[in-house]
């Protein structure tokens, strides 16, 4: 039996992640112990990680600081399974817009960029013309994702699809390589960074736990993968 560490970092709802984990164990046959926890020791330990989370980046990184940020580079450095979500793939990169001088794992350069109602310059000039309205700030809802580039992780459960998802956010992680972007989805003028893939890093900004059948199935084949 494979042990799942959850990671705690104090912020938002972990149990309707660990409910939907132990639902897709059960769909894939993949039988696991989910842990939910801060501990480092047990993190360093763990088979597989999952890392959720809602709220302030700031708050994400001073819980970094207690020496999860090093059990969770380490287990990422020794290739073991991680799947981030939402503020669980933010804490990949090297900061956000959110905070200021906060730091992030640093696993990945890049930032996490704030999504505002109307366009950026650089958008608006992507796009000349285009009749843009303002659009609600957080991103919240269902929403169709598109894949950048071909995938072969836990995401690779949804090759030839377009799945609609589950989103609340507002900001979203702008790597500095692009090739690390697996799939994307559109919020008025933006283009979301959907999700990542590297090696044995998968994360989602949209929320599998939320998202029935389908964040089912990418839980399923994390588990089983």
């Amino acid at each position: 039996m494979q042990a799942i560490a959850l990671v705690d970092f104090g912020m938002g709802n972990l149990r309707s992640v660990e409910r939907a984990l132990q639902k897709a164990a059960e769909d894939a046959g993949a039988p696991c112990a989910v842990t939910r926890t801060g501990d480092p020791e047990i993190i360093s330990r763990a088979d597989k990680v999952v890392v959720p989370g809602q709220g302030a980046f700031r708050d994400c990184a001073a819980a970094l600081q207690s020496g999860i940020g090093e059990a969770l580079r380490a287990q990422i450095r020794k290739g073991t399974p991680y799947l981030g979500i939402c503020l669980g793939m933010q804490a990949l990169f090297d900061g956000s817009e959110e905070a200021e001088g906060a730091r992030g794992l640093g696993v990945f350069a890049g930032t996490v960029k704030r999504l505002t109602p109307q366009p950026s310059a650089a958008e608006a000039d992507a796009a000349p013309g285009e009749p843009w309205v303002g659009i609600k700030i957080p991103h919240m809802g269902w929403n169709r994702i598109a894949f950048a580039r071909e995938v072969e992780g836990p995401l690779a459960v949804f090759a030839g699809e377009r799945p609609f998802v589950y989103f609340v956010h507002s900001y979203h992680a702008v790597p500095l390589d692009p090739a690390l972007v697996a799939a994307t989805t559109e919020h008025g003028p933006h283009r979301v960074t959907a999700a990542i893939e590297r090696d044995n890093v998968t994360a989602t900004q949209f929320h599998p736990e939320k998202s029935q059948a389908a964040g089912l199935r990418l839980l399923a084949r994390f588990l089983d993968g």
